[in-house]
């Protein structure tokens, strides 16, 4: 489980085709003094195990399921990813709960500067955009961030200097695609009205209870 909240921005080394998969060497000095081998770390997101470390570098496999479903296919040597290590026992919820789960990617699609603001838009898949709300959390690219406009198949955020300093979505561009994770509370409450397991449960009564 991680939070959303980017520990250190890696270099990716290589990215050696294994069968249907990849094997992603990353450099990350800091990640690499405390990974172990089988231990989780987010990379953009997407929760991957270290398989090895050397030199201030970890390497981990992306599966055939985990290449469909994020970015990792695109990943090309020099590419800047975020890193997260997860959760320990007593660690703040600095941002909001995030599973390593992708449900999908999306692609910038308009970027406006105001002041220090940077407002970043997207498009995405209409199965992900319901579960995105205004004021609600999403993780872009691993970054716990909050929606500010949703729409039918897009949806906006607003990004602070630390924010584009401190993580790759600093970097991205118009046509940039990203790793979306959304919030696991809007999946469990979507299934539990989908399975009628949520009898008398109504947009309304969602609203109430602050959905």
């Amino acid at each position: 489980m991680f939070t959303g909240i980017i520990r250190e921005v890696g270099t990716l080394r290589a990215a050696t085709r294994t069968g249907g998969g990849a094997r992603l060497t990353i450099e990350a000095p800091r990640a690499a003094e405390v990974l172990v081998e089988g231990g989780s770390i987010a990379v953009d997101g997407t929760c991957l195990t270290a398989t090895s470390i050397s030199g201030g570098c970890f390497t981990a496999d992306a599966v055939a399921e985990t290449l469909a479903r994020t970015i990792c296919d695109e990943y090309r040597t020099g590419a800047r990813v975020n890193l997260e290590h997860p959760l320990s026992v007593g660690d703040p919820l600095d941002g909001h709960i995030v599973q390593g789960h992708v449900d999908g990617t999306g692609v910038v699609s308009r970027i406006a500067d105001a002041g220090i603001q940077r407002t970043v838009s997207f498009e995405v898949a209409r199965e992900v955009a319901p579960f995105l709300a205004v004021k609600g959390s999403v993780a872009v690219n691993g970054v716990s961030l909050t929606v500010t406009n949703a729409g039918v198949t897009n949806f906006s955020v607003a990004l602070i200097p630390t924010t584009l300093r401190e993580t790759n979505l600093g970097d991205a561009s118009v046509g940039t695609r990203v790793n979306l994770e959304v919030d696991v509370l809007a999946r469990y409450v979507a299934r539990l009205a989908e399975s009628g397991g949520g009898r008398g449960l109504t947009r309304e009564k969602l609203k109430g209870l602050g959905f």
